[in-house]
């Protein structure tokens, strides 16, 4: 551009007012404590890996992820892990570990503009001053195919340290190109130990955390708000915070945070649940595994784990219908009938009171005798279906309501079924080049309830 000097943006001898806003706000920042307006969990945000809490499985001694990390030559990564277990911090901790520039990036703020500025500045930087770039794309699924396509020749080639936190799954929500370029590293949702320790640290810390508030809380209302945040640091960090600067204070200056103070800050706790992300799969998978493997508590319980976190109770309805035939099929016919009567109920009445319609059929077909003889048959026959398309239809079986068909063949030597006794005849009704496929394999089970094998025993 006319009167700009081509390498403005990135380095320390021009002026602040030139550098690009995110950058500006993480070079003001430098590392430095967060002011104390800041809510507790930015407060409190691990500056080194000896500080972080969690994620053992790939930050352990001897782990791949904090080997590269201390000796500072960490690949582009994608970090895929729930809210609040730490994607953010491992970027930050990378990027200072580096000695790189440290570039916060948002995909639901940027776009290709701003990306092309970010990648010339980042070239600019490393061939006048050889430092690279860590890049740190939150929520990278949220760009699209062409966004990220954009990345590619800066990840290729070393211009950036590309490091993209999700929480959905990489293998479909970003590109194979890219995806191909970058390590994953999954990070687990923090367990109750782990949420009780980054509590316990925040509140005994005089510079960072509450402990000049001198709060006092005891051991099983820490664990109570561990339970209650669903593994999320971030949400269990300001919530505590919330709990004890309304907590009232006592003749000597404490604050006592009881289990009601903590309750009326949580109120009720956001399910880890999205209804187009990957938890929803999971849950529903769950849960026909369980009716599957006809464990009627198990069954039960991701039920719940769905309609409470707000999943669409039709979506349900249908898969109870749906797995009604898989699994159970003609070894209970009855599990279909209940399950289209719970899905209809459910239509009708809707949430909350069809919880117990679901939960009826659910639980039926959880404890139905299983068969997927059905199932199986179908798939093999719609196999050979797509195979042979042009097969045509024996002339025995076609219909023929005109004297033209009849002369051509079509209905000569059918035999009428209830003519025969048994109404069974010996006429073929495959086409001839299958006559042979057997599909469906009768099971002697089939058609006898639970409560009619349970009699005979």
């Amino acid at each position: 551009m006319a009167g700009k000097r081509e390498n403005e943006s990135l380095f320390p001898e021009f002026e602040e007012t030139e550098l690009p806003e995110m950058e500006r706000a993480a070079r003001q920042n430098g590392g430095a404590d967060p002011p104390a307006s800041a809510p507790l969990a930015e407060r409190m945000r691990p500056q080194t890996l000896d500080q972080f809490i969690g994620q053992s499985h790939i930050l352990g001694p001897g782990r791949l992820l904090r080997r590269l990390i201390e000796e500072g030559r960490l690949p582009s990564v994608i970090f895929w892990g729930p809210p609040g277990s730490g994607k953010t911090t491992l970027a930050s901790i990378i990027a200072h570990r580096a000695d790189s520039e440290f570039v916060p990036f948002s995909a639901v703020t940027s776009g290709i503009k701003e990306i092309r500025q970010v990648m010339q500045d980042a070239a600019r930087l490393r061939s006048v001053q050889r430092r690279r770039t860590v890049l740190f794309i939150d929520e990278i699924h949220r760009f699209n195919r062409a966004q990220q396509d954009a990345f590619l020749p800066y990840v290729e080639n070393g211009t950036i340290i590309l490091v993209g936190a999700t929480t959905e799954n990489p293998s479909f929500e970003i590109n194979s190109a890219l995806l191909s370029r970058v390590k994953v590293f999954v990070l687990n949702q923090l367990n109750e130990d782990d949420i009780v320790a980054i509590l316990r640290e925040s509140l005994s810390d005089e510079r960072r955390g509450l402990k000049l508030l001198r709060p006092q809380i005891e051991e099983e209302v820490l664990r109570h708000l561990a339970r209650h945040t669903g593994g999320d640091a971030r949400t269990a960090l300001n919530t505590l915070e919330l709990a004890v600067s309304s907590a009232s204070t006592d003749e000597a200056g404490m604050r006592h945070v009881a289990l009601e103070d903590l309750s009326e800050a949580l109120q009720r706790v956001s399910a880890l649940y999205d209804k187009t992300g990957e938890q929803h799969y999971n849950l529903i998978s769950a849960f026909i595994k369980s009716i599957r493997n006809s464990d009627a508590d198990a069954t039960l319980y991701w039920l719940a784990r769905m309609i409470e976190a707000g999943e669409d109770p039709l979506f349900i309805a249908r898969r109870i219908v749906h797995h009604a035939s898989e699994d159970i099929g003609l070894a209970d016919p009855q599990a279909l009938v209940i399950a289209t009567a719970a899905a209809q109920a459910t239509q009708l009445i809707g949430l909350p009171e069809a919880r117990l319609a679901l939960a009826e059929a659910a639980v039926y077909l959880a404890r139905a005798p299983k068969s997927n003889r059905v199932y199986r048959a179908y798939e093999a026959a719609a196999a050979d279906a797509r195979a042979t398309q042009a097969e045509p239809v024996p002339l025995h079986l076609r219909n023929a309501p005109t004297g033209l068909m009849k002369g051509l063949g079509y209905g000569r030597d059918y035999q009428y079924a209830h003519d025969f006794p048994g109404a069974v005849t010996e006429m073929t009704c495959l086409p001839e080049q299958l006559q042979s496929r057997k599909y469906y394999k009768e099971d002697r089970q089939e058609g006898v309830s639970r409560s009619a094998e349970e009699q005979e025993k």
